[in-house]
C-alpha cells in the first residue's frame, strides 16, 4: 500500500508538472488578430513570431510570452504594483507598502496617455494576446505555481492583463538601476560611525588614470557649459559636522525595497562595439553582457518579431532580448543597427530632509498640504491592510516605511535650525517617479535605421539612464549617454539635504544634446563596461561613483593587444572575450604575497600555487580558489574590525584599489587590529595571517591536497526561482531551483560571476546573457540566455542553455526567415476569431 501511495503521489506530481507545458504545436485564436500569424521555434524553444501588423505581432509575442513565463510576468506585476501579499501572505505585507509608496504603478497610470498613439496601440495588443492565453487556460494549465497557490491559499486566479502591468515592470528596472544611494548612504553611515573623515575617503579611491580611457575621449568632449545651466538656485545651506554625523548615523540601506534585477558593486554589465576596419568580416561587431542576479528562470527572453513585408506599415524585423510582460526588443539588432546596453549608473535620486506638522510641510516660511492617498493591500489568509501614502513637492515620505530613513529623518540636524520634535521626514526624489516615454523609447530602437533614428530613440529613454553602444550595416559605430539626469547646481547630491529652503532644488535636467556621444571615434572601437563616461573634461556631474573600470581596462587591453598586432577580429574572438577570467586583484596583490616565505609542508603549499599561476579565475583552478580565500580573509582581517558590519567589503572593483593604495603603505591604521592589545599589526603580519587563515579554510572546504582544490567547487551558481524556489520546503525548492553550476569568474573581471565577500563564495551576481551581433553577416550572430525560454520546471527548455553559458558556448542568433525556417521544430499558429454568423 505504501509503495502504492508513493506511485500515486508521484504520478500526480508528474502530471501537476506536465499539464502546464504549453503546446509548440497548434493553432489558437487571439480576438481582434487582423491575420494569420505564425511562430517557428528551433530545438531551444526559441520563437520567431511572423505577422502582417505591428499590432497583430505585439498580440502573438504576447501569447508566447504567457505560453512559456506567465508565472514570471504576474509575479513581476504582483512586485511593481505592490500586491505580494496577495499572493504569499503577511510576510510580504511590508515590501507591499515600501512599493505603494513609491507608487510605481500611479506613475505608469500616468504615462500611459503621454506615450505615443501608436505605443498606446502596441501596449493595448500585448494585453489581448496575454488575455487570449488566460482565456485558453485555467488554474494549474497557467503553471505549477497556480497548482501551489492554490493548495496554500494565495490568488490562484490571476486578473486580466493591462498596459499599466508592462509599463510598471520599467519602474522595477529603474530602481535597482538607479545609481548611486547606496555609495551616498554608505559614506554617511562610516563617518556617523566613527571613522575619520580621511580614512572614509580612503574607501572610495580615485582609481589610477593608466586603469582604464573614459568611454567618451576629449576630443569628443565639449568643455562649455549650456548656456541654460549656468544659473543657480542660490546659497548653499550647510550642515554643522555633527548635524552630517547625525544625519548619517542611520543612513543604511532601503531595507523594505523589493530587488529585481540584483543590487550592490557586482551589477553592472560589459558591451563593446568594434569598427570594420579591425575585424574579418569588414563589417562591425558588437558585444554585449549584462551583470545582474541570478534567477530561475533566466530575467531575459530571446526572441524574433518579423513583419512579413517590412515597411512604414508594418516596420519591425527584429531578434534580441525581451522581457516576459513587455512588448518588444530591448537588447538586439533589426535589419540595419544593433545596440547594447550597460548601466550609465548616474547620480538620479536625492534624499530631502522635511519639516512635517500635522498634514502640512514647510515650503519656505509657508506650510502646504501634504499630498495624501490611502492604499489598501489584500493579504492571503489575513485580514486587509490600509495605509496612507504621504508625500511631498519632492516625492513620497520614505521615512514612512523604511526604519533606517526613519532614523535618519530623526538624527538630522541642519544648521540654524531647531529640528522637529519627532525628527524630519524624510521624502526621495527621483527621476523614475516623473511620467516618461521610455516605452516609446523601446519601439524606436526596434526600428531605427541609421545613427539619427537610433539617437531619436535614445532620446526618448527616460529611465534607466544606460549606456547605448551602436553599430549598422553601413560600417558605422557609435556611443550615446541617454537618460533624464539632474542638474544640481549649489551640492553634489552626497548627503541628504533641507527640503523646505529652495536652495537643493534641481535646475532641471541635462538636454540629450548635451549629454555624451561619439560616433565613429578614431580607435575603431568603444568600450562600455560601468567606467567613467568621460574625463573631468565634461563639465557636468553625471555621478560620483562610477565602477573603477577594471573590467573595462581589460577589454580595451585585449582589444588594442589585437588591433595593434593587426589580427581582425571576429565573432569568434568577441565570444573569448566575454569568458575571459584574468583577475586585477590578483595582479594587486599575488606579488606582495609572493615576497612572503613559502615554508616546506601545509602553509606553503598555498603559496607555491601562486607561483606559476596566470591570474586567470578559470573553474578548474586551484591557485585561483586559494587566492580568494586569501583575499576574503584578508579583508576580514583588515576591515571588519573598522567596520560596522552593514559596511564589511563585499571584495568587489572598489576594494581593489583600496587594497593597492593600503598595500603601499605596510603601517596604515586599517592594518592594525582595534579589538587586540600589547601590539600594532602592520601589513606584512596580516598578510601571514591571512594565507594561513586560508590555508586552514580551504583545508576544511576541499581537503588537505592543494593539487585538487578548484575553484568552481567554491564559487558554484545557484540558479534560483523567486518565489516557491525561496519556499524553504526542500521538494518544492528542488522542483524549481537549479545548480550547483561551478563556474569561474569573479568580482570586476569580463567574466562578472561575482560574489560577496562578506557573505561567502557563492556566485550572486552573473552575466544575465550573451550577445554577439556581425553587421557584415547578421546570421553569424551568435546569443546565449543563463537558462531557457521556459518558465516551467522540468520543461526541456528551463535550463539547457545553462551548461552552454557556463563553458562560453553560444547559440546561432538565427535571422534570415529561411535560416529560421530550416532549424524549425515546431510551427504554431494564430488564427483570427471565427466571425459570428447572423441568424
Amino acid at each position: 500500500m505504501v509503495v502504492l501511495a508513493l506511485v500515486a503521489t508521484a504520478s500526480v506530481g508528474v502530471w501537476s508538472v506536465r499539464r502546464a507545458y504549453p503546446d509548440y504545436e497548434g493553432t489558437a485564436e487571439i480576438p481582434r488578430l487582423t491575420a494569420e500569424a505564425e511562430v517557428i521555434r528551433d530545438e531551444n524553444g526559441i520563437p520567431h513570431v511572423y505577422a502582417d501588423t505591428p499590432e497583430d505581432l505585439f498580440r502573438a509575442q504576447a501569447y508566447v510570452h504567457a505560453q512559456d513565463r506567465f508565472w514570471q510576468m504576474d509575479f513581476r506585476r504582483h512586485v511593481t504594483s505592490g500586491r505580494l501579499s496577495e499572493l504569499f501572505g503577511e510576510d510580504q505585507v511590508e515590501t507591499d507598502a515600501f512599493v505603494r509608496t513609491l507608487g510605481w504603478t500611479e506613475v505608469a497610470r500616468a504615462e500611459l496617455p503621454l506615450i505615443s498613439p501608436e505605443s498606446r496601440r502596441y501596449f493595448d495588443a500585448y494585453a489581448d494576446g496575454v488575455n487570449a492565453w488566460l482565456d485558453q487556460t485555467d488554474g494549474g494549465e497557467r503553471g505549477l505555481a497556480y497548482t501551489l497557490l492554490g493548495v496554500t491559499g494565495g490568488d490562484d486566479a490571476p486578473s486580466r492583463w493591462t498596459p499599466v502591468d508592462s509599463l510598471s515592470w520599467l519602474k522595477a528596472m529603474a530602481w535597482d538601476l538607479r545609481g548611486n544611494m547606496q555609495d551616498e548612504l554608505s559614506r554617511s553611515l562610516l563617518a556617523a560611525s566613527g571613522l575619520p573623515a580621511d580614512r572614509v575617503e580612503q574607501l572610495w579611491p580615485d582609481p589610477p588614470d593608466s586603469l582604464t580611457p573614459p568611454i567618451v575621449p576629449d576630443e569628443y568632449v565639449s568643455p562649455r557649459l549650456p548656456d541654460a545651466l549656468t544659473g543657480t538656485d542660490g546659497a548653499p545651506v550647510s550642515l554643522t559636522p555633527a548635524a552630517a554625523d547625525a544625519i548619517s548615523r542611520a543612513a543604511v540601506g532601503l531595507d523594505a525595497a523589493p530587488v529585481t534585477f540584483g543590487d550592490g558593486d557586482g551589477v553592472g554589465s560589459n558591451s563593446w562595439v568594434v569598427g570594420g576596419d579591425h575585424t574579418e568580416s569588414g563589417a562591425p561587431l558588437l558585444a554585449n553582457d549584462p551583470h545582474l542576479a541570478p534567477s530561475m528562470p533566466s530575467i531575459w527572453y530571446q526572441v524574433g518579431l518579423h513583419c512579413r513585408e517590412v515597411g512604414p506599415a508594418c516596420p519591425f524585423d527584429v531578434v534580441g532580448y525581451s522581457f516576459a510582460g513587455l512588448p518588444g526588443v530591448i537588447i538586439g539588432h533589426n535589419q540595419d543597427v544593433a545596440w547594447g546596453f550597460t548601466n550609465l549608473s548616474p547620480d538620479v535620486t536625492d534624499l530631502y530632509l522635511e519639516q512635517v506638522r500635522g498634514n502640512s510641510y514647510r515650503v519656505g516660511d509657508d506650510w502646504v498640504p501634504l499630498e495624501a492617498r490611502e492604499e489598501t493591500i489584500r493579504v492571503a489568509g489575513a485580514d486587509d491592510v490600509t495605509i496612507t501614502v504621504r508625500s511631498t513637492r519632492h516625492g513620497p515620505l520614505l521615512s514612512d516605511r523604511d526604519d533606517d530613513i526613519e532614523d535618519v529623518g530623526e538624527a538630522a540636524r541642519v544648521e540654524g535650525e531647531s529640528p522637529p520634535e519627532d525628527g524630519y521626514e524624510v521624502a526621495l526624489r527621483w527621476t523614475a517617479l516623473e511620467p516618461g516615454r521610455t516605452a516609446d523609447a523601446i519601439f524606436a530602437l526596434n526600428r531605427a535605421t541609421d545613427w539619427d533614428t537610433f539617437r531619436a530613440a535614445a532620446a526618448l529613454f527616460d529611465v534607466p539612464s544606460q549606456n547605448l553602444v551602436y553599430a549598422d550595416t553601413d560600417g558605422n559605430i557609435g556611443y550615446q549617454a541617454p537618460g533624464r539626469i539632474p542638474v544640481r547646481t549649489t551640492y553634489d547630491g552626497r548627503y541628504p539635504v533641507p527640503g523646505w529652503t529652495g536652495t537643493y532644488e534641481w535646475a532641471g535636467y541635462i538636454p540629450f544634446a548635451s549629454l555624451p556621444s561619439v560616433l565613429n571615434p578614431a580607435q575603431g572601437y568603444v568600450v562600455t563596461a560601468n567606467q567613467p563616461v568621460t574625463s573631468d573634461r565634461y563639465p557636468l556631474l553625471l555621478t560620483a561613483d562610477f565602477d573603477p573600470g577594471h573590467r573595462a581596462g581589460r577589454i580595451n587591453e585585449l582589444l588594442a593587444e589585437r588591433i595593434d598586432d593587426g589580427e581582425p577580429l571576429d565573432a569568434a574572438d568577441m565570444a573569448a572575450i566575454q569568458v575571459d577570467a584574468h583577475s586585477d586583484a590578483a595582479d594587486i596583490l599575488v606579488p606582495y604575497l609572493l615576497e612572503l616565505d613559502a615554508p616546506d609542508g601545509y602553509y606553503g603549499d598555498g603559496l607555491r600555487l601562486l607561483r606559476d599561476w596566470d591570474r586567470s579565475m578559470t573553474a578548474d583552478s586551484a591557485a585561483a580558489a586559494y587566492f580568494n580565500a586569501v583575499w576574503r580573509n584578508l579583508l576580514e582581517l583588515t576591515f571588519h574590525d573598522d567596520l560596522p558590519e552593514d559596511e564589511w567589503p563585499d571584495g568587489g572593483g572598489r576594494w581593489f584599489e583600496v587594497m593597492r593604495g593600503l598595500l603601499e603603505v605596510p603601517g596604515d591604521p586599517f592594518w592594525d587590529d582595534v579589538e587586540t592589545e600589547g601590539g600594532t599589526e602592520t601589513r606584512d603580519i596580516v598578510l601571514v595571517e591571512a594565507v594561513r587563515d586560508a590555508r586552514d579554510e580551504m583545508t576544511r572546504e576541499q581537503g588537505k591536497d592543494a593539487s585538487k582544490w578548484e575553484w568552481g567547487r567554491l564559487h558554484a551558481l545557484e540558479l534560483t526561482e523567486p518565489t516557491f524556489g525561496t519556499s524553504g520546503i526542500g521538494l518544492i525548492e528542488w522542483m524549481f531551483n537549479r545548480g550547483p553550476v561551478e563556474v569561474g569568474g569573479g568580482d570586476s573581471i569580463v567574466l562578472a560571476n561575482a560574489w560577496d565577500a562578506a557573505e561567502g563564495y557563492e556566485t550572486v551576481w552573473s552575466p544575465s546573457m550573451r550577445m554577439i551581433v556581425d553587421l557584415g553577416d547578421l546570421d553569424a550572430s551568435r546569443w546565449i540566455d543563463l537558462t531557457g525560454v521556459s518558465g516551467h520546471p522540468f520543461h526541456d527548455n528551463y535550463g539547457d542553455q545553462t551548461e552552454l553559458w557556463r563553458d562560453g558556448e553560444t547559440l546561432p542568433m538565427r535571422w534570415d526567415e529561411d535560416s529560421v525556417r530550416e532549424a524549425g521544430e515546431f510551427r504554431f499558429t494564430f488564427q483570427p476569431p471565427e466571425p459570428t454568423q447572423s441568424p
